[in-house]
């Protein structure tokens, strides 16, 4: 149970390092440090547009764009063919694959984001993993601090798991897909070819395969006629 290769196809990163001898998924957010520490050779390789601020603790690979008004501050190591858009903050020790979509208004620390990944428009991913083909919508925010800043758990059929870490977004499987301006709380982990509605406010483990929906009533009356003057 939540075995990194239950989340994610781990040849859908160049980092499948991070992954080795981890029981639970999450362990590898407290290797990425020390990964970057050690194997990160900062360059650019990718085409700048304007002037971005790129640090000199940063890789960036072939064929990936970034606009100006993008801040990489790092460490950070961005694959080939991604997209950085303006307004993009990437703070440190983040880990992205090839063709990622990172874009205007979100904000990155401390995550591993697998090839493909799509976080286009004002989203959050801190101390989170997502998986390949992953789609945040606008808005979506992976909510990595509890409000009492303790230990973050994870709820599963045995009862509670203590993770080691008082920040934890989210582990978001392959293919999963997060509607607009939903809120997914620490300690959330979702599997594979998951749908989160949008405006959610989810918290909790989610089966590979499941559909999180919100249910509301909506009441559409008729307009009062506009009165004489």
């Amino acid at each position: 149970m939540f075995s990194p290769s239950e989340y994610f196809d781990l040849e859908q990163t160049a980092h499948p390092k991070l992954f080795e001898s981890q029981k639970y998924v999450w362990g590898a957010l407290k290797q990425i440090p020390s990964y970057l520490q050690f194997r990160l050779k900062p360059a650019v390789l990718g085409e700048l547009v304007g002037k971005p601020f790129i640090s000199n603790t940063v890789f960036v690979g072939s064929g990936t764009i970034v606009e100006q008004g993008a801040m990489l501050k790092g460490p950070a190591w961005i694959g080939e063919n991604c997209h950085i858009r303006n307004g993009c903050y990437v703070r440190e020790n983040v880990i992205v694959g090839h063709g990622v979509v990172m874009g205007n208004s979100c904000e990155f620390k401390n995550c591993i984001i697998f090839n493909e990944a799509q976080i286009p428009h004002f989203n959050y991913v801190g101390d989170s993993i997502l998986g390949y083909h992953a789609h945040l919508g606008a808005g979506v925010i992976l909510s990595n601090v509890k409000l009492d800043h303790g230990e973050i758990f994870v709820m599963s059929t045995e009862g509670n798991l203590a993770t080691g870490l008082k920040k934890f977004g989210a582990i978001i499987g392959d293919r999963t897909e997060i509607g607009c301006n939903a809120v997914i709380n620490p300690g959330s982990v979702l599997g594979r070819d998951c749908m989160v509605y949008p405006g959610a406010n989810f918290r909790g483990v989610l089966p590979a395969g499941s559909v999180v929906k919100v249910s509301q009533q909506m009441q559409v009356l008729a307009r009062r006629p506009a009165q004489p003057t």
